[in-house]
């Protein structure tokens, strides 16, 4: 029985095509992220180097300049943002408000995105990216 629902749970996954580029994940997101969507992709965009470019990683957006720096997805009740653990743990005090896990951190869809708080934590992660590259 088992392998049954794993082979279709395979088969409903592949069906679903993965989004091409970050409009088009934007346009399949889930409606009740797409505006928070749009908000963290921007407080994102300023706060990247200005060479950084979007990109779909994992299936999801990111934004890479030499290397993946941060990946954002939508979700039915909240947005996400992949900051990377260390840039979790830089900033756990802020984050008191926000659900995280080691790699997340969760903002709600029924509440604005946190524009500053995340350019904060977006040029913190782009600086701790260049140091890695020079050490």
């Amino acid at each position: 029985m088992k392998k049954v629902k794993a082979s279709r749970r395979r088969v409903r996954a592949k069906a679903k095509i993965a989004p091409k580029n970050v409009d088009e994940y934007l346009a399949s997101a889930p409606e009740a992220a797409r505006a928070n969507l749009s908000k963290m992709r921007a407080a994102i965009r300023s706060a990247v180097p200005a060479e950084a470019t979007e990109t779909i990683s994992y299936g999801i957006p990111a934004f890479k300049h030499k290397r993946v720096l941060v990946w954002f997805g939508g979700f039915a009740k909240h947005c996400s943002l992949f900051p990377t653990a260390s840039v979790i743990e830089t900033f756990k005090k802020e984050l008191n408000d926000f659900t995280t896990s080691k790699g997340t951190i969760q903002f709600p869809n029924d509440k604005p995105v946190p524009a500053g708080l995340i350019k904060k934590l977006v040029k913190a992660r782009a600086a701790q990216s260049e140091s890695k590259r020079r050490g």
